[in-house]
């Protein structure tokens, strides 16, 4: 059995693995840094020009709820459709926040399969 043939890794093989582990541990870490950046996040959806204002964290668990008085003359039905569009509102800056942030995370790393 000749010396080098094995499964084909070479010594050029080690160091792209290696690199690959190392790369990998910095995504680690930078996930684990941006979950807590996330979570200390506030970000505010509205509806009705500010009538009715919903705090999610950066990784959407709900923070705070805000109903202006005026908001209440406007009857239940219409409430509940002003707080719905308040929560997709921050739901969908929340999601573009975090898909931004992931992105400057895997960005200039050349992992297999992360095309995004």
């Amino acid at each position: 059995m000749t010396q080098g043939k094995g499964f084909g890794f070479g010594i050029g093989k080690m160091k792209e693995l290696a690199d690959a582990f190392k790369k990998a541990q910095q995504v680690q870490e930078g996930a684990k840094r941006l979950q807590e950046e996330l979570e200390q996040m506030q970000i505010a959806g509205e509806a009705g020009g500010g009538l009715v204002k919903v705090v999610l964290s950066g990784n959407q668990e709900p923070q705070s709820v805000e109903i202006a008085p005026e908001a209440l003359n406007e009857g239940a039905e219409v409430l509940s459709d002003l707080i719905t569009i308040a929560m997709k509102d921050a739901y969908n800056k929340s999601t573009a926040t975090m898909r931004e942030r992931m992105e400057e995370l895997t960005s200039g790393l050349e992992l297999p399969g992360m095309g995004m």
